[in-house]
C-alpha cells in the first residue's frame, strides 16, 4: 500500500504492532529450544565457552556431531520439532543437550524476507551509505537494531557484515560493503558485528575473501600475491574481527590462486585460524561448498544451505580414515563455543513485537548522517525557505517513495513497493536474473517530506516522462530538484557506471531550463555526473531507508 502521509505512517506501525500482540498470544518458543532450558554440566556461566563446548561434545555421537556441520535448507519451513524460521538457512538443535538450532536470516541492512510470514523489519540507510558517516558507534547502533529485529523475529544469527573491499566500483553488491578503504571497512564491520552479537546474536564477517564482482561469480578466480592480500582484504577483515570478536565468517564463491575460497588452507587456516585467531566457525556461502574431505582439512566448518558435502560424504569420508575425528571435533567445537560466547544457549531466543516507530527513528538519524554533498554553488543548499516561493521535485518516483537494494540484501517494503516491480526478463528464465531484476521502493515520499518542510512553498511534482513538460516546470520554478537512481543487486553487476540515457538527458535538459537545478542521487554505488558542471548542487542520499525522504528533507532544508 502507499504510505500518503507521516501520520498515516504512524498509524501502519501502531496497527502492525497491534497485529503482532494478537498473533501472539503468548511467548512464542524458539523452534528447538526449550522455554525453560534443562540445567546440564556446560550451563555453569562460570565456565569458559571453551569449556562449556567440550563437555558437550563428550556427550555427542558421530551422527549428533556431523548434523551440526550442514544446513538443512533455507527460505521455507522445514519439518519436525527443528523447522525453519523462513530465513536463508538453519542448522538443526540437538534437544537431548539442550543445543538450540541456529535459524540465519540475512540482514546486510535489514532483516530480509519478513513480509511472507507478516513480519516487520527496519529497512535502514544501505551499508555504504553507513559508511559515508565515518561513525562507528552509528555502525554499532546499526547492528544492535539488526540483532533485536532478527531476535523479534525468531532467528539467532545474522548473515550481514559485508566487508569486501571496492575493487571494481561495478560489482552488484557494493552497495552492501563499507567502501575501498581498509581500515574504514574493518572499523565500521567490525562495529557493526559487534552491534549484532550485543543482543545474543550470532554475527558474521563476509565474504572471505577477495569477493570483487558478481558475474561469474561461482567461476572466477582471483589471481593476488600474499602480501597485497594481507595488506588490503585481508588487512580488513582483520581489523573487523578484533573489534567485533565475530562468532562467524562466510566463506566466499569465488577462487582465490586456483582454489575456492572455502577449500582454501591458506585464507580459512593459515591466515583466519593461525595468524588472527578466529575461535568461531567457517560457514560457506548459499551452495560455496565444493568438498567433503578437502573443503574439511582446509578449515570449513559448516556447508550450507544444505547437505550435499558435509552430511554423509563427511560421514564417509571419516569412517575410511579420510577426515579425523578430532577435525570433526574441532568443527563441532568452533560451533560450540560460539553458541556459548555470544549468549545464544543462555539467552534463548523469544518472538517479540518490534519496536516499529524505535526502527524508523534509528533509519532517519543514521540517513542524516550518511548523505553527502557533493556540489553546492552559490551555496543553494540549505534551501533558503523564507524567500522559496516554489520547489518542483522532477523524476526518481520521488512523488511516492524511495529505492532500495536487490538480491538476498532486500528488505520488504510495508505494505509492498510503492513503485510496480518491472516485469521479468523472460518468462521462465533464468530465476538468477529475474531476481536481480526485482525492485522495491519503499513509502518514503520525498515530495510529501519536502512539502512539510516547506509550508509557505509551493512544492510539485513532475514525473519527468515528458521532456518538454518537465522542463517548462522546472522553469517556472524557483528551484528545480531532479532524483536520478541506479538500481543494483547481488546477482549482476552494472555494466557502466552511467546513469542510464533517459536520466542524463533530463538532468541536462532541466539544468538548461534552469540554473538553479539540484540532483539528489539514489545510488548504491559510484556513477558518473558528465552535466555536474550544468546544475547547482548534486547530494548523494545512497538507498535512503524507510525515512530516507524525512532525512532528505530535513538536510535539504538545513
Amino acid at each position: 500500500m502507499t504510505l500518503p502521509n507521516l501520520r498515516y505512517q504512524s498509524t501502519f506501525a501502531f496497527l502492525l504492532t497491534a497485529a503482532f500482540a494478537t498473533a501472539l498470544p503468548g511467548i512464542a518458543q524458539f523452534p528447538g529450544q526449550q522455554q525453560q532450558p534443562k540445567h546440564y554440566a556446560w550451563s555453569e556461566t562460570s565456565l569458559s565457552p571453551d569449556a562449556r563446548a567440550d563437555l558437550v561434545i563428550k556427550e555427542l555421537t558421530l551422527d549428533e556431531k556431523i548434523s551440526l556441520l550442514h544446513g538443512n535448507g533455507g527460505f521455507g519451513p522445514g519439518g519436525g520439532p527443528t523447522e525453519s524460521n523462513g530465513g536463508a538457512g538453519w542448522s538443526n538443535a540437538i534437544p537431548r543437550v539442550g543445543i538450540p538450532a541456529i535459524q540465519m536470516a540475512d540482514s546486510a541492512y535489514g532483516v530480509t524476507r519478513g513480509a511472507a510470514s507478516g513480519r516487520y523489519s527496519t529497512a535502514l540507510p544501505n551499508n555504504l551509505a553507513a559508511a559515508s558517516a565515518w561513525d562507528p558507534q552509528a555502525a554499532f547502533e546499526y547492528g544492535a537494531l539488526i540483532g533485536r529485529e532478527l531476535r523479534e523475529e525468531g532467528y539467532s544469527m545474522s548473515l550481514g557484515g559485508g566487508v569486501n573491499l571496492t575493487r571494481e566500483p561495478r560489482n552488484g553488491r557494493t552497495f552492501e560493503y563499507q567502501g575501498e578503504d581498509p581500515l574504514l571497512a574493518g572499523t565500521l564491520a567490525g562495529n557493526f558485528v559487534k552491534g549484532v552479537q550485543s543482543e545474543h546474536v550470532i554475527g558474521d564477517l563476509k565474504h572471505y575473501a577477495i569477493n570483487d564482482q558478481e558475474s561469474g561469480r561461482n567461476a572466477v578466480n582471483a589471481n593476488i600475491d600474499k602480501r597485497s592480500m594481507r595488506e588490503s582484504d585481508l588487512r580488513a577483515f582483520e581489523i573487523a574481527l578484533k573489534i567485533s570478536d565475530a562468532g562467524a565468517f562466510m566463506c566466499s564463491y569465488n577462487r582465490v590462486n586456483g582454489d575456492y575460497a572455502c577449500e582454501n588452507s591458506y585464507l580459512l587456516t593459515d591466515v583466519l585460524k593461525n595468524d588472527f585467531h578466529f575461535p568461531g566457525f567457517v560457514v560457506s556461502d548459499w551452495g560455496g561448498t565444493h568438498s567433503a574431505a578437502k573443503a574439511s582439512h582446509a578449515g570449513l566448518d559448516q556447508e550450507q544451505p544444505g547437505k550435499n558435502f558435509f552430511a554423509d560424504a563427511l560421514k564417509k569420508a571419516v569412517d575410511d580414515g579420510e577426515v579425523s575425528q578430532a577435525e570433526i571435533d574441532d568443527h563441532v567445537h568452533r560451533i560450540l563455543r560460539t553458541i556459548f560466547s555470544t549468549g545464544l544457549f543462555d539467552h534463548p531466543v523469544v518472538k517479540q513485537v518490534p519496536d516499529v516507530e524505535g526502527g524508523y527513528a534509528l533509519a532517519q538519524s543514521l540517513e542524516e548522517k550518511s548523505i553527502v554533498l557533493l556540489k553546492n554553488s552559490h551555496n543553494i543548499l540549505p534551501l533558503e525557505t523564507a524567500s522559496l516561493h516554489s520547489v518542483v521535485l522532477i523524476g526518481g518516483h520521488a512523488d511516492v517513495g524511495v529505492i532500495t537494494g536487490g538480491g538476498s540484501a532486500q528488505v520488504d517494503a510495508p505494505g509492498g513497493s510503492v513503485v510496480p516491480p518491472p516485469p521479468p526478463a523472460a518468462p521462465g528464465g533464468n530465476p538468477m536474473a529475474n531476481f536481480a531484476r526485482r525492485q522495491v521502493w519503499l513509502p518514503s515520499s520525498p515530495l510529501r517530506a519536502l512539502a512539510a518542510k516547506l509550508p509557505s512553498s509551493k512544492v510539485s511534482y513532475s514525473s519527468g516522462d515528458d521532456l518538454a513538460a518537465a522542463s517548462a516546470a522546472a522553469k517556472a520554478a524557483d528551484v528545480a530538484i531532479v532524483f536520478v537512481y541506479q538500481h543494483e543487486s547481488e546477482g549482476m553487476d552494472l555494466k557502466t557506471l552511467d546513469l542510464s540515457d533517459d536520466q542524463n538527458k533530463l538532468v541536462e535538459a532541466l539544468a538548461a531550463a534552469n540554473p538553479r537545478t539540484i540532483v539528489v542521487l539514489e545510488t548504491g554505488s559510484p556513477a558518473t555526473m558528465a552535466w555536474i558542471d550544468h546544475v547547482a548542487g548534486v547530494v548523494e542520499a545512497w538507498y535512503p531507508g524507510i525515512r530516507g525522504a524525512e532525512a532528505l528533507a530535513n538536510v535539504l532544508a538545513g
